[in-house]
């Protein structure tokens, strides 16, 4: 049976996975003042970087209508969907809503959308299982089961090297970002069981953050060595092969894989921000 994986565009891919497992993307739309970006392969991420840094609002970011993923479900016959945690977009619902219009068209097609719970490398992870548990010959029924396990134990850590979007946003109060900017305050954050996002700890200056990310590993992780870890970085590939070497060294991971922040996810991580998910 072939099977086809498709994902939003906060799923951060390299060209190597994207071909491997032959995943689609619906893209996510992010606009900044006066400039608007398309969440697509034809992105350019350090004008998106540029924008945010010369802009005094917060980025608003726009998820797929039911249309995009339409128009993808119809030129499949089994299809496992991967999306952002319905708590942070509205894109789980459109594809949801596209699956039930598919319905009306064509009954006899399986579609199952799954919900992160989380988002960037965190979508890269589910997607890289399903790809996995495809190329490994499982039945439909296996792989959603497999699929549900993994995303039920996923375990999503980041640390954000600039907190100007969340001042931006209005999720951090201007006095206290600044403070926290001014003492070079770094939050390390996680997501929580039903998809939204926790602060876990937070350290002084860039390198103790990092440590402190790469010990929530051995906290939060079970299995490891059964387990990949993802790891999306935003302009920070230094900081991301420094995480990985550690990882290594400190856990048995069956494979490490480092990826580049999209559009979506350079949003949320914004420029030095390191995302990991295992």
């Amino acid at each position: 049976m072939d099977f086809k994986i498709i994902v939003d565009s906060c799923c951060d891919l390299s060209a190597e996975l994207r071909k491997r497992f032959d995943i689609s993307t619906a893209p996510l739309s992010i606009d900044i003042d006066d400039k608007h970006f398309v969440d697509d392969e034809n992105l350019d991420r350090e004008s998106l970087i540029a924008a945010m840094r010369n802009s005094s609002e917060a980025p608003k970011t726009a998820s797929p209508g039911p249309g995009p993923f339409l128009d993808l479900y119809r030129k499949y016959q089994n299809i496992f969907v991967v999306t952002l945690s319905k708590e942070l977009s509205a894109t789980y619902q459109n594809a949801v809503l596209a699956k039930k219009l598919l319905k009306e068209e064509a009954g006899d097609k399986f579609v199952k959308v799954f919900n992160s719970f989380s988002a960037t490398v965190g979508e890269t992870m589910i997607a890289y299982k399903l790809g996995e548990l495809i190329e490994a010959g499982l039945n439909r029924d296996e792989i959603v089961e497999k699929a549900d396990k993994y995303i039920d134990e996923m375990q999503t850590l980041f640390v954000l090297d600039s907190l100007d979007n969340l001042i931006k946003a209005g999720r951090m109060g201007k006095l206290k970002g600044k403070i926290a900017s001014f003492f070079n305050i770094k939050p390390v954050l996680g997501a929580t069981p039903e998809g939204t996002i926790t602060l876990l700890d937070k350290a002084r200056g860039s390198k103790r953050a990092i440590s402190k990310l790469i010990d929530k590993i051995g906290e939060k992780g079970e299995n490891l060595e059964e387990k990949v870890l993802g790891i999306a970085h935003c302009n920070a590939l230094e900081k991301a092969e420094y995480i990985k070497d550690q990882a290594a060294e400190k856990y048995n991971f069956r494979e490490i894989i480092i990826v580049e922040t999209a559009g979506i996810s350079t949003v949320y991580a914004n420029e030095g921000g390191i995302v990991l998910a295992f």
